[in-house]
């Protein structure tokens, strides 16, 4: 999304649940910055946590990059 790379990296969890992160990337070498979202809530699938992830980080990048 514009200058963001945005990534799921959903985790698997010792109960066999999936736990929702997300990457959030900018910039490149020296200036590169990479943030790194957790969250609470678990998921019974990989693809479900990993579409969670995805729309948390475009929401957080809208409201980052939205003119108020």
């Amino acid at each position: 999304m514009g200058k963001y790379r945005i990534a799921a990296c959903p985790r698997p969890l010792t109960s066999g649940r999936f736990e929702a992160q997300v990457s959030i990337a900018s910039g490149s070498g020296s200036a590169s910055t990479d943030r790194v979202m957790r969250f609470c809530d678990d998921f019974s699938t990989h693809d479900a946590a990993a579409h969670y992830a995805l729309a948390q980080g475009i929401d957080w990048v809208f409201e980052k990059t939205r003119t108020h």
